[in-house]
């Protein structure tokens, strides 16, 4: 597994930056401290300026790979919603049992993240945190008709129809599965923040995950047994 990720490349949409980031030493430190200081600062206080001061690079330096922080944005939660397909894949490769795949394809994607340290230049666990608390302000804008034509949520969207797919695997008769795979992901990101802030919402803390939440409902919801 380790040999495999080694060599991973997440493809994010080229349209997302004016220069690659991963084809410089620069691009992967503007990626890894800007998901530091948005965690920090939130991404309405984020500006390059600030990230230039930080790296100690030039503002402009930045805007060399990416036009504003709108696309940086887009960029880092494509990249983490990547990197989430790459773990689905790899855990679900070898199940045969659908109900099985399922509960692990769940599993993958509502689980707390946990750093990898086969991708350096990224802490997983704090881009996990900012697509919690951030990733909603990629979409909820004026130009997102536009921006989901051009391909930006593209990832996005072909993870929801790999989990989708699978839950047809259990259930092809079932009429929601578009709405029930974009929730689980959807709801995960909620319940995470949930758990975080306002912890009277939710069942979901430091002992009951909100994977097991999840779980629970589909089986409910498909009529599983378990």
């Amino acid at each position: 597994m380790e040999n495999l990720f080694a060599s991973l490349k997440i493809e994010v949409n080229p349209n997302l930056y004016v220069k690659d980031p991963e084809s410089s030493a620069l691009g992967k430190k503007i990626v890894g401290h800007s998901i530091l200081l948005i965690n920090e600062i939130g991404f309405e206080h984020f500006t390059f300026k600030k990230l230039g001061a930080q790296i100690g690079s030039n503002e402009s330096s930045i805007y060399r790979y990416f036009e504003n922080k709108h696309k940086l944005l887009l960029y880092l939660t494509s990249w983490y919603w990547g990197w989430k397909e790459y773990q689905l894949v790899f855990a679900t490769a070898n199940i045969q049992n659908p109900e099985e795949k399922l509960e692990a394809a769940i599993e993958v994607l509502t689980r707390c993240v946990e750093k990898d340290s086969i991708i350096s230049h990224i802490d997983e666990v704090i881009l996990n945190k900012v697509v919690i608390n951030e990733y909603s302000k990629s979409y909820l804008s004026k130009e997102v008709d536009k921006e989901n034509k051009e391909g930006f949520f593209a990832i996005y969207n072909r993870l929801v129809v790999r989990l989708k797919n699978i839950i047809l695997s259990v259930d092809r008769n079932y009429p929601f599965p578009s709405s029930l795979a974009s929730t689980i992901l959807e709801g995960a990101l909620h319940q995470h923040f949930l758990k975080e802030h306002f912890s009277s919402l939710t069942e979901c803390n430091d002992k009951i995950r909100p994977s097991e939440y999840f779980i629970h409902l589909v089986s409910s919801t498909l009529n599983l047994n378990k």
